[in-house]
């Protein structure tokens, strides 16, 4: 099993739970996080790090939001790892929380 970004972060993207990772799994791109399901180890120590509660045990992920599975992998290829934190987008704390985030995210491409 891996563990799972889900919609919250989008236009968060804090990166606490990037600090805590003990095999660099997560990949950033502009404006969201993922998490490698190769990479992760499924130690779960990202999850309580993470300010927007964006992540989650692929068994645990919200029905609704269970297409952040496949998300996840398919960004996988074109985000870039991330193996140290950096600040939180400018107005991250203005989305944390706010519903239907998926239309803004940024694929980077």
């Amino acid at each position: 099993m891996t563990h799972v970004v889900t919609e919250n972060c989008i236009k968060c993207k804090y990166t606490d739970c990037v600090d805590v990772c003990p095999v660099d799994c997560f990949k950033e791109g502009p404006n969201f996080l993922i998490i490698d399901p190769d990479e992760c180890i499924d130690c779960a120590v990202c999850v309580p790090e993470c300010p927007a509660e964006a992540i989650f045990a692929e068994e645990d992920v919200p029905p609704d939001q269970l297409h952040f599975i496949e998300l996840n992998a398919e960004l996988n290829a074109t985000f870039t790892t991330i193996s140290k934190r950096k600040p939180a987008l400018p107005d991250a704390d203005d989305w944390n929380g706010k519903p239907d985030k998926l239309q803004y995210l940024d694929r980077g491409e």
